[in-house]
């Protein structure tokens, strides 16, 4: 059973997603404040957490930063915030996803699923080699490690998969929409941001030059591959 935290001062929604979440199966934990979140996801350690960002104590993007620095755990946002400045900020800060209010309960439990997935082992997924290795580091698939000069890299596993996909044909370009496809969905073929997001943090993690990237490589307007 995959436990969810839920960090959002919507009171009526809190009800209203525990019910619906509890009822598929989940074990659901709330909270209505950033502190309060914080201190749930560090006493339970959840499968996933979903945040707010419009929290009354501090912005939820403190708490995505919050979680981000101790934990993997996927992270999807739900925020009244439209722009793309603001889901730009959410994706840096660490979160895997972001959700606009108003939202359809099936389209997050969706979400909720695709993210519990990434975290899992891919299945049927074409074969590929076990350890990828560069110059600059070291990518145990099987074992989900990654060691660079200063020994082991944190990842998220948001930022497994898309190494996992990419390191399936090392040094063939992945379109941008295969990766979007496979790693959240179709729904998603058009969200580029989030591949310029991820891909910059993983850059920040494994690249020894990541402005001068020589691994992680983008082909403008097409997609990436990684080179070894």
């Amino acid at each position: 059973m995959s436990r969810i935290l839920i960090v959002d001062d919507d009171e009526p929604l809190l009800r209203a997603l525990r019910i619906n979440l509890t009822a598929r199966g989940y074990q659901v934990d709330t909270a209505g404040t950033a502190a309060a979140g914080l201190i749930s996801a560090g006493n339970h350690h959840p499968d996933l957490a979903i945040v707010d960002l419009g929290l009354p104590d501090l912005d939820g993007i403190e708490v995505v930063k919050g979680l981000r620095g101790w934990s993997e755990v996927p992270i999807i946002v739900l925020s009244a915030r439209h722009s793309e400045p603001a889901k730009v900020a959410a994706l840096d800060a660490g979160a895997d996803d972001y959700v606009t209010k108003p939202f359809g309960v099936d389209e997050l439990l969706a979400r909720i699923r695709a993210a519990l997935r990434r975290g899992s082992p891919p299945t049927g997924a074409a074969a590929g080699p076990a350890v990828v290795t560069t110059a600059a580091f070291t990518l145990d698939l099987s074992a989900k490690r990654a060691v660079g000069p200063a020994g082991e890299v944190r990842l998220t596993p948001t930022e497994w998969h898309l190494l996992e996909v990419l390191a399936r044909s090392p040094g063939t370009l992945v379109e941008h929409r295969r990766l979007l496809r496979e790693v959240w969905g179709p729904r998603y073929e058009t969200e580029t941001n989030y591949l310029r997001v991820h891909f910059a943090n993983l850059r920040r993690k494994l690249e020894r030059d990541p402005a001068r990237p020589q691994h992680l490589v983008t082909q403008p307007g097409l997609g990436y591959r990684l080179e070894l």
